[in-house]
């Protein structure tokens, strides 16, 4: 079986990463390939051509190439709420949380997750026409083999973009390395605070192949399950799977970035974060209206996600 993620050197999508690289896939029975594709959107139209069994991605992802969740189902979370970070460039006069200092501003952010910053941005009373915010991809992001947020921090520091809107890995590289700081992390309270239910890294795999091959589908639940376990009970597993895949200064810096979302290592998903995914993306017109919880998410599965 194959397994699609958007970005691989990453801490967003590491849970299911974890589970190929540790063999906890392998353990429950499947033979995983671990496949890199970018952006999201283009991970799960592929997963709908029948290219991928699974991905590992955005939970509202799904919309790209299902339209009303006709199609497609959740299966678990892999972390829990919202996990991109809003960095901006470092000499920038703005205070933890003012999204008034954004105007103005070139951001990055990747195809189909820039909709999150947009909908937040609005959210705060900015007008991004109005205001000249500019939110494009990063130069040079949009290749294979290349993570996104390590490449953001990189074009950050050298002054291609004034901010961007990415991963923990990004954002932390472009901390230590002087050209960032952190101006929103809606993880750690910043506002609007529903901005948390508007995605989370999930586990996705199409209807078609519960109905083929439930026993599978079930599977890859318990191997997230026990990867989450594992890393909340030894994150230096973190760094053995960064090192395989990894440069040496990003395989380092994993398990201090993974240690971070720990708490976050969940694997349920509620029925108040499906009400806040979908009014996320009626605002945004990728839904047309609220659908029930069980059209989105895998219930069958649920009792598997305590472990």
């Amino acid at each position: 079986m194959k397994i699609a993620v958007p970005d691989l050197i990453s801490n967003s999508y590491f849970p299911a990463i974890a589970a190929v690289e540790l063999g906890f896939f392998e353990r429950e029975g499947l033979e995983m390939e671990l496949c890199h594709v970018f952006p999201v959107d283009k991970c799960v139209e592929a997963m709908r051509d029948g290219e991928f069994d699974f991905v590992a991605g955005s939970a509202h992802s799904g919309l790209a190439a299902f339209p009303n969740w006709q199609g497609v189902k959740l299966l678990a979370s892999l972390a829990q709420g919202m996990y991109w970070l809003l960095v901006v460039r470092a000499d920038l006069e703005a205070e933890r949380g003012d999204l008034e200092a954004v105007k103005g501003l070139y951001i990055g952010a990747a195809p189909f997750v820039e909709l999150g910053l947009k909908r937040m941005l609005a959210e705060a009373g900015v007008d991004i026409e109005a205001d000249k915010v500019k939110i494009a991809p990063v130069p040079g992001a949009i290749q294979p083999g290349v993570s996104f947020g390590v490449t953001a921090a990189k074009a950050l520091g050298e002054g291609k973009i004034d901010a961007f809107w990415a991963n923990g890995m990004g954002a932390e590289t472009a901390v230590r390395g002087g050209v960032g700081k952190v101006l929103v992390d809606i993880r750690r309270g910043d506002e609007p605070k529903k901005a948390f239910n508007y995605t989370m890294p999930a586990l996705l795999t199409t209807e078609a192949l519960i109905e083929r091959d439930g026993q599978a589908a079930a599977a890859a639940v318990r191997a997230i399950v026990k990867t989450q376990k594992a890393i909340k009970a030894d994150v230096g597993l973190a760094t053995e799977v960064g090192r395989k895949l990894f440069p040496d200064s990003d395989a380092e810096m994993i398990a201090h970035v993974v240690a971070r979302d720990l708490p976050y290592y969940d694997a349920a998903i509620s029925e108040d974060f499906v009400l806040g995914m979908n009014q996320f993306m009626i605002d945004l017109g990728w839904l047309d209206d609220h659908v029930p919880y069980e059209q989105v998410v895998a219930t069958q599965f649920s009792n598997l996600w305590a472990g």
